[in-house]
């Protein structure tokens, strides 16, 4: 008899996903709801992915810090479907954006309640720690990325070239553009950052809302999302790792898991980052046009120093933004059920990549010490990085990323990095997995061609 949660020795499947993150998840819960039988294997021994729980002693932690917001209306509907309720999920706070430096106040947001995008326009007219010039720059700047089009250079130069001045990137395009696409200004792309500026911003003023987990993201997506699949007649299988694809006749015929262990497929969705998914596909040619694009994409980190002080120290408000500072975003942890925890976020690349994590610890402590001189010293910390967080959403980057189907007719992907035309956010993740799923169901028996 196999062991729990194993894949019998040779077994046929309907339909496999390969990967457990939020795009297989968000793919096998969406083929599960059309009445296909799905079979999702997942390597670790955890659901979620790159945005997953891991364990800290006596700690359960993100596995960095995700934003949700107003506009993730996809990730939304599918917790709705999962039966998560929002309210009972999230705690919903009106966007409020605070830049701080060592010397204090560097940049005040707070959109009026006034429809879009006018509470955006609105919010720059009146920001603080700006002069009447700079707010005004800083709309024109807002109406030349609405209106962005042709070829995709890179940001930094374009908002230089539409009167940007170093002070109004620094304080408020270089923060947003490291939150939003986890990719540095100058090399940033303009397209996809004009492309999310607008979704989160000109379409509703909920869009900008920011939803607070009330627990951690194990508990908000990838539990229920398993107990679902399971209620509906699919199987999810973790600590199941797929080392190869079998080819017959032009269509994958099975996946062959790390102990040997064959499974037949009818359609496949490999759900997976970059680097794994170009493992199972580089040795078979029909690939190769997909296997090229997945090794162009560049990818990038993110750096996640949680310190636990006493219950007693907290914010007044879920997030505040860092300047001059290691540290780029700082998160009150209470507001998701964690009093007294608190998590520094480094987005992208920089020279905290080549600290070792005690002097990384250290120094992010120091600043916030500066910065918060009535705080006590924090009891513990630790330092989460995930080296290969996001792809490097650069300039032209667009013409790089896979769409959903492949040359093999009987195969999809899905992740962050296909193209949904969204940066590498958890909305992202859920959009593509998604379209894959539809994809599948529209297209069962008929190869892409790739341009």
């Amino acid at each position: 008899m196999p062991e729990p949660d194993a894949v019998p020795p040779r077994e046929r499947s309907p339909v496999v996903v390969v990967g457990g993150g939020w795009a297989g998840l968000a793919a096998a819960v969406s083929l599960c709801r059309q009445g296909m039988p799905v079979t999702l294997l997942e390597a670790a021994p955890r659901l979620g992915g790159r945005a997953r729980v891991i364990e800290a002693g006596d700690q359960r932690l993100d596995n960095g810090q995700h934003l949700i917001i107003g506009a993730c209306h996809a990730l939304l509907d599918l917790l709705r479907t999962l039966g998560v309720e929002e309210r009972l999920a999230f705690r919903r706070f009106p966007l409020r954006l605070e830049m701080h430096s060592p010397a204090g106040l560097a940049l005040g947001l707070a959109p009026p309640a006034l429809p879009a995008p006018l509470h955006l326009f609105m919010a720059l007219g009146l920001a603080r720690g700006l002069d009447a010039g700079s707010r005004l720059r800083a709309l024109r700047g807002c109406l030349a990325l609405a209106g962005a089009g042709g070829d995709d250079e890179p940001l930094g130069a374009f908002l230089a070239r539409h009167g940007q001045t170093e002070t109004l990137r620094r304080r408020l395009w270089e923060p947003l553009c490291l939150a939003m696409l986890n990719t540095p200004l100058a090399v940033a792309s303009t397209r996809v950052f004009a492309a999310t500026l607008k979704t989160v911003f000109a379409r509703h003023r909920r869009d900008a809302d920011l939803l607070i987990p009330r627990g951690d993201l194990e508990a908000l997506l990838p539990e229920p999302a398993r107990c679902w699949i399971e209620a509906h007649g699919g199987r999810v299988i973790t600590g199941c790792r797929v080392t190869a694809l079998e080819l017959a006749e032009g269509r994958i015929a099975a996946v062959i898991t790390r102990d040997g262990r064959r499974l037949g497929v009818e359609r496949l969705i490999l759900a997976l980052p970059p680097r794994a998914c170009r493992r199972l596909l580089s040795p078979h040619p029909v690939f190769r046009t997909v296997t090229q694009r997945l090794a162009a994409l560049r990818t990038s980190p993110i750096s996640t120093v949680y310190l636990r002080y006493t219950p007693a120290v907290r914010l007044a408000q879920p997030m505040l933004g860092l300047l001059e500072m290691t540290g780029q975003w700082l998160f009150d942890r209470g507001y998701s059920g964690q009093p007294g925890l608190m998590a520094v976020v480094i987005s992208g690349p920089g020279p905290h990549m080549a600290m070792d994590r005690q002097a990384l610890a250290t120094r992010v402590a120091e600043e916030l010490a500066a910065l918060f001189p009535r705080w006590p010293l924090p009891r513990d910390i630790r330092v989460v990085r995930e080296k290969q967080a996001t792809f490097l959403c650069h300039s032209g980057v667009e013409a790089l990323r896979p769409a959903p189907s492949t040359p093999v007719a009987n195969c999809w992907l899905a992740g962050d990095h296909v193209d949904t035309g969204l940066p590498a956010t958890l909305e992202g993740a859920v959009r593509s997995g998604i379209h894959s799923a539809r994809s599948l169901m529209r297209h069962g028996g008929e190869a892409a061609a790739l341009p």
